[in-house]
């Protein structure tokens, strides 16, 4: 009995927009038919290994592509897996996924410029309804003896009912339009899976012929894979997720105590899921050419989960089950291989086309850099890897040609945290490191905060904040001519301004002694009157803050405020704190430069209206001096 269905919104939404609007080009629906049918074929192969009985008669492996011009079809056939009633409503009636639906609320009308977001959802064999007005989809699943067809012309609906298949798999007709008609040409659709399916490893057959070169691509030689199969490989091991292209492509071969073929692939675009904490890498893992899972815990580290591709094991049983491959060590020594490998082809990049690995630190950066925080087997290799922007320059540095360019008398690997490089440039504690030439590298991404503190060094030298604690820069020498007026002063000079400066002080701690934890005199101000640092064993203010967005953190941290104590501000102040240390006017400037301290430091104010009176008397008086 024939059973009619309405598709679901989303659905009949999506198919209008494959259909009319997102592939620019056409023959693309044959390579996602045959990838669909790869995977099929796939599937049977490994199920079959615990229940034989499945493939029983039924193991040699083939995909058929057929076409008949009088009747104007386009016929994939495959001996795969097959697929149930059920399967057949959920995979080809329904929306499984709400990352589809998020897909259909991105995409507008006929518009093209969001095409490449069809490569992040699984909804490949909807392209067949771009070159065709009905599709038929005829399938038994290994194991049963009932096979259903599935009918839809796209349009709304579709039927399913009982129907008569000699053997397990899925045959798939295209009911071609008339503006389809060069799909109807052998030669046409030979240079179709020539193009887009030769890595393919089961045979293509068109008219009894094999179209294909049916070897695994990962199992070839080098020198006799071209860049274009690489790329299509990599489209199609990525299952219809990817539309862009490699930005490397990895594939050797591992020989020795155990034995494995790998071809891997960097992506050059961010998969849209890269954050979620549910994502799995993408690497399939075959063994002797049997796939056997994709996205196995533990082959592929969490810090590389962008990866794609496939690692064949000469080494592992077939019969492993998959929840016994974790467990397994030659899972832990492929991955402790395969990973070094993948960061070593990472640091050569960036040594000789730093331009172009710009692109990829932009783009996966602070994933890698999860790795410093979490995989320390790998952390000496990361921090070679790991690049950062810096107070010398555009370009990124190393934390090797940051220890190569330190100045005499310098001990620490300086850094600073901040929400953006530019945040990190325009900020006031950069101010003495920039006057003596001491490079900075700023710290911009979450995930800095976590691993920095577990670091601690490189090459024997402190990574040290320059937001926290003193910033040590007496011993650093800079080149130029450093004596400073200070060293021209008499001892007499000398006591008087430490005396002033230590009344001043005085003053300005019992003013703010409910806000700051500190007054101190700065090394590290030149231009700027005041800043804000954090304790030496404290956190790092900019940490502060960010626990405080995201985990709504309430943990109470008073801040040291230093002082420029060569600034004309704080001279003016040391002559008020001299004279009457309990002066309106010494108590209302401290408190609005305190303010502005942490205007810059992006905290918000207690109290905005009383900064705006302060400032405006402020700017009253200065007007009236004038």
């Amino acid at each position: 009995m024939t059973e009619q269905r309405e598709f679901q919104a989303e659905v009949s939404r999506l198919l209008d927009i494959v259909a009319n609007a997102l592939y620019t080009e056409r023959e693309i629906f044959l390579r996602e038919l045959i990838s669909n049918a790869s995977d099929a074929c796939d599937r049977l192969r490994y199920e079959a290994i615990a229940k034989p009985e499945l493939a029983e008669g039924n193991s040699d492996f083939r995909i058929t592509v057929a076409f008949d011009a009088d009747a104007r079809t386009v016929t994939v056939s495959d001996n795969g897996i097959g697929m149930t009633k059920d399967e057949l409503i959920q995979n080809l009636g329904t929306i499984a996924h709400s990352g589809t639906r998020e897909l259909v609320k991105q995409l507008n009308g006929d518009d093209k410029k969001n095409s490449n977001l069809i490569g992040q959802f699984g909804v490949g064999f909807y392209s067949a309804f771009m070159i065709a007005d009905k599709v038929d989809v005829l399938s038994r699943r290994a194991g049963e003896k009932v096979a259903h067809v599935w009918s839809s012309d796209g349009r709304g609906s579709y039927t399913v009912d009982e129907a008569l298949k000699d053997e397990p798999g899925t045959q798939i007709t295209l009911h071609v339009k008339d503006d389809a008609s060069e799909f109807l040409l052998e030669e046409r659709l030979k240079h179709v899976i020539k193009k887009y399916s030769d890595h393919i490893s089961f045979p293509i057959e068109m008219s009894g012929v094999v179209v294909n070169a049916a070897s695994a691509l990962w199992m070839r030689p080098k020198n006799e894979v071209t860049e274009e199969q690489y790329k299509e490989f990599y489209r199609s091991v990525s299952g219809g997720l990817q539309m862009d292209e490699p930005w490397m492509t990895l594939h050797w071969r591992a020989e020795g105590a155990i034995e494995y073929n790998n071809l891997l692939f960097i992506p050059s675009m961010k998969p849209f899921d890269l954050y979620d904490p549910r994502r799995q890498h993408g690497v399939k893992l075959y063994v002797r050419r049997v796939f056997i899972t994709d996205g196995v815990e533990g082959l592929i580290p969490p810090f590389l989960r962008f990866m794609k591709g496939v690692v064949d094991s000469e080494d592992l049983p077939l019969n492993i089950s998959r929840e016994m491959l974790q467990a397994n060590p030659v899972i832990a020594k492929m991955s402790g291989a395969i990973t070094r490998k993948i960061l070593s082809e990472l640091e050569d990049k960036a040594k000789n086309d730093l331009k172009e690995f710009e692109n990829f630190w932009a783009l996966f950066g602070p994933v890698i850099k999860e790795g410093l925080y979490d995989a320390h087997a790998y952390r000496e290799q990361l921090c070679r890897v790991a690049r950062f922007y810096s107070s010398q320059g555009e370009g990124l540095v190393s934390l090797d040609e940051y220890v190569e360019r330190m100045k005499d008398g310098q001990e620490h690997i300086y850094y600073l945290s901040a929400p953006t490089v530019e945040a990190a440039r325009n900020s006031p504690q950069l101010e003495a490191f920039r006057a003596k030439g001491v490079e900075v590298l700023f710290m911009t991404d979450t995930i800095d905060e976590f691993w920095l503190p577990m670091q601690d060094s490189y090459k024997q030298k402190k990574l040290k904040s320059i937001t926290r604690g003193s910033a040590e820069l007496s011993k650093v020498k800079s080149g130029k001519d450093e004596t400073t007026e200070e060293e021209k002063k008499t001892p007499e000079e000398k006591q008087a301004a430490q005396d002033a400066t230590e009344k001043l002080i005085a003053a300005l701690k019992d003013i703010l002694k409910d806000e700051v934890k500190d007054v101190a005199v700065s090394e590290r101000l030149v231009d700027s009157p005041v800043c804000l640092v954090a304790p030496e064993n404290d956190v790092d203010i900019h940490m502060q803050r960010m626990l405080k967005k995201s985990q709504g953190y309430e943990g109470k941290h008073q801040h040291v405020l230093e002082i420029n104590d060569k600034h004309p501000v704080i001279a003016r102040l040391k002559t008020l704190a001299a004279n009457d240390p309990k002066s309106t006017l010494l108590r209302e400037t401290a408190l609005l430069l305190l303010d502005q301290a942490r205007i810059v430091e992006g905290e918000p104010l207690a109290n905005p209206s009383e900064f705006v009176r302060r400032m405006n008397m402020a700017i009253e008086k200065g007007l009236v001096a004038s």
